[in-house]
């Protein structure tokens, strides 16, 4: 039996590490051939959807990044208990899809690790969650037979910044849910769309100062932002604030927008321009972290440290939409859950054959 361990799960904290963790989930209880077991906090039970769960009474989840760490840093010291309630020392191997091995375990482990965005941009994480992840993610990573990412620039990164020998790493794109992100039939609104949290590396003021230098010959155009933490940001002219929307809202907003921008300056995977390009909206982005890996030639990429250049991409994508439009539809098809699902799969085997 192969363990999936989301104790550490706190839905709609974690962003793209939820989504990647709940669709891997659903892709095993699809397309999976071994046994598997979920183990979630209360705060998550529904988090092994399809596959049997497990729900730990001994581990308190807390929202708060400080609560966060204190929770994992009490799950590791209380770790034989955790494992004798879970019965995890019975298992053939466990996989950790959100980066923390926790509870410790003694039986063959594998470790997602999304990004080491903590060692290339310091500078935008606060000093307890950079120290929190300096020490729980290299932690899991050196204890972990396998190390599981989404792209070659994450894996090489990973390689280099933490010592891994290359073969213990396995690159494994994300998938999009193509049964809710496709196309409408409905002709495409004049706004740009980001969705964001508006956090230091998603670039929001060199966007908008890009915005502005597009909007001064497309006075009609407005630009729509999602996420948390725009609240305090001062209000622009055309700048539609709309802070959480509802995925169904996601949705639509992707089906019409006349383009998806995306100048965020590091990311691990980035879902937003795959899910947009499945929805038949054209995209840019910019060509850092693993951006060009999972955009391919489909998207216009664009220097994210420069309004200009962001403002280029913008006005190329809006001329050329159709184009960009039908290569992103095509591009989009090849990422699939059940395809990801299966191809963990074989890391599982792998790693207790070994």
């Amino acid at each position: 039996m192969i363990g999936i361990g989301l104790l550490t799960l706190v839905p709609g904290v974690v962003g793209g590490s939820e989504t990647y963790a709940r669709e891997l989930v659903r892709g095993l209880a699809r397309v999976g051939t071994l046994e598997y077991r979920v183990f979630v906090s209360e705060a998550a039970t529904d988090a092994g959807d399809g596959l049997p769960t497990e729900v730990s009474r001994r581990y308190r989840s807390r929202r708060s990044m400080p609560g966060r760490a204190v929770a994992m840093a009490s799950a590791i010291a209380l770790a034989p208990r955790l494992r004798s309630e879970l019965q995890l020392d019975r298992l053939q191997a466990v996989h950790f899809p959100l980066t923390t091995n926790v509870p410790p375990v003694k039986v063959p482990a594998v470790t997602t690790i999304h990004d080491l965005a903590h060692l290339l941009f310091p500078q935008f994480f606060p000093t307890l969650e950079r120290a929190y992840r300096r020490v729980a993610y290299h932690r899991s990573a050196r204890n972990s037979r396998f190390v599981i990412v989404p792209t070659e620039h994450v894996k090489q990164t990973v390689v280099a910044l933490l010592g891994i020998a290359e073969e213990r790493v396995r690159a494994i794109p994300y998938g999009v849910d193509h049964e809710r992100f496709k196309p409408a039939d409905e002709e495409r609104r004049q706004f740009l769309l980001y969705p964001a949290n508006r956090w230091p590396h998603k670039n929001h003021d060199r966007l908008i100062a890009a915005f502005r230098l597009v909007r001064e010959e497309r006075p009609e155009l407005r630009l729509v932002l999602t996420g948390a933490g725009h609240e305090q940001a001062p209000a622009v002219d055309g700048v539609d604030v709309r802070g959480h929307v509802a995925p169904e809202e996601l949705v639509r907003l992707y089906q019409s927008a006349a383009a998806l921008v995306f100048p965020s300056l590091y990311e691990g995977f980035g879902q937003p321009p795959l899910e947009a390009m499945a929805c038949g909206c054209p995209v840019a982005a910019a060509w850092t972290g693993s951006l060009p890996d999972v955009c391919g030639d489909a998207a216009r990429l664009f220097d994210p440290s420069s309004p200009a250049a962001i403002a280029e991409a913008i006005d190329d994508v809006l001329v050329h939409s159709s184009d960009y439009a039908a290569k992103g539809l095509r591009h989009a098809a090849r990422f699939e859950w059940d395809r990801t699902a299966s191809e963990h799969e074989a890391v599982y085997r792998e790693l207790h054959a070994g």
